[in-house]
């Protein structure tokens, strides 16, 4: 159904000026509440979903079918518990020679330094070993030496050839092996 233009252009001259307006406000409040408040009405409806949400989380938490979250304290406490102790350093360190000797890599003699990392309150162990192998059994060293003793950084790795022509490189590898002080 079409209203025709000539009733629509009678009914606003009997409106007058007021009337155009008061129309023009009631469109104008309209179009800010459209803009203005919908959003801030579905902000608020997120915001109750959510709170509904962590409520049916809490009560899961507290009967035990869920797990609590891990704060930050705890993973800690709990990497910390993972490390080797201090005084199972030798073992760590027959663990790295062994490795190497699995790979036939010629590891002299080591420098070692034992000390305490201030920021961590960690011990840490600073090894700087002389290699000699090849560049695929140094790789591999390497690999198994990250993969068996995750307490052990890799700080500095130089590897050289004395001629080209050689297989073996010479080189040194610095790492840290860290400790729990327990």
């Amino acid at each position: 159904m079409q209203i025709p233009r000539l009733i629509v252009h009678e009914y606003l001259q009997r409106l007058g000026v007021p009337g155009l307006g008061g129309l023009a406000l009631l469109v104008l409040a309209l179009a800010w509440a459209l803009a203005g408040l919908l959003p801030d009405w579905q902000a608020l409806q997120s915001i109750s979903q959510q709170t509904r949400e962590a409520h049916e989380y809490l009560a899961k938490v507290e009967d035990g079918t869920v797990a609590p979250p891990v704060v930050p304290q705890r993973q800690l406490d709990d990497f910390r518990s993972k490390l080797p102790s201090q005084p199972q350093a030798t073992v760590a360190i027959d663990k790295i020679y062994a490795l190497a000797a699995q790979e036939r890599i010629t590891l002299a003699r080591g420098e070692y330094s034992l000390g305490v990392d201030p920021k961590t309150h960690l011990a840490r162990y600073q090894i700087l070993l002389p290699v000699r192998g090849s560049y695929p059994q140094l790789r591999r060293f390497l690999h198994a030496l990250l993969g068996q003793l995750p307490a052990v950084v890799v700080e500095d790795v130089e590897f050289q050839r004395k001629k080209i022509a050689d297989t073996d490189l010479t080189g040194r590898i610095r790492m840290t092996l860290y400790l729990s002080r327990s």
